[in-house]
């Protein structure tokens, strides 16, 4: 996989779609996981990083027309394998828990943490729910309603922080670090 040109596509502006989540508790929204069990949001306890994304791009499906047009659409892959890069960081961080989440089926999550080879679950938002709870920002694509990039950080299931937009997609992990990095500082001195 080779990372794209970011300079060729169009940057996310922040739209303020996001302002509204640091410090909201984490709903009782119960999502399928790629490990084969449903997971309840709600009841993560801990430091909790979720990076929510549009769409990666499955095996001989064809992405939506004008893919790369979509201001943040494009990186999904990037990111995901970003987050795989950098999980064994995130872990000595603090980080008890960390998770994808797309509005892609179950199945399409499943694939792509084998295929991408991630030390890490995902989440699949397929009707909505964590969408609709949460007031995620979203975009249409395809026919499809589609999650903006956005990354909460949440601590014993309440928003800390917030990364939103998100881009380049493919340096959102280093960010997180950063973030934590420096919570960490500010709560040692």
């Amino acid at each position: 996989m080779s990372t794209p040109d970011w300079s060729t596509l169009p940057a996310p502006e922040d739209d303020g779609a996001a302002a509204h989540l640091p410090g909201m508790a984490l709903p009782a929204v119960t999502l399928p996981s790629t490990a084969g069990t449903p997971l309840n949001l709600a009841a993560l306890d801990g430091l909790t990083v979720l990076y929510v994304y549009p769409m990666t791009a499955e095996p001989d499906v064809p992405l939506p027309d004008d893919w790369d047009a979509i201001p943040g659409a494009r990186g999904c892959t990037p990111q995901s394998c970003a987050f795989r890069d950098h999980a064994a960081e995130l872990r000595a961080l603090g980080v008890d828990h960390l998770f994808g989440i797309s509005a892609q089926t179950p199945e399409a999550q499943a694939e792509a943490k084998v295929r991408l080879h991630l030390p890490f679950e995902l989440l699949a938002d397929a009707d909505g729910a964590l969408a609709a709870a949460l007031r995620l920002p979203t975009f249409a694509a395809g026919g499809r309603r589609l999650l903006k990039r956005v990354t909460l950080i949440a601590r014993d299931g309440r928003i800390e922080d917030v990364l939103y937009p998100v881009f380049p997609p493919d340096r959102n992990a280093l960010a997180v670090i950063e973030r934590l990095r420096a919570a960490a500082a500010r709560s040692a001195g």
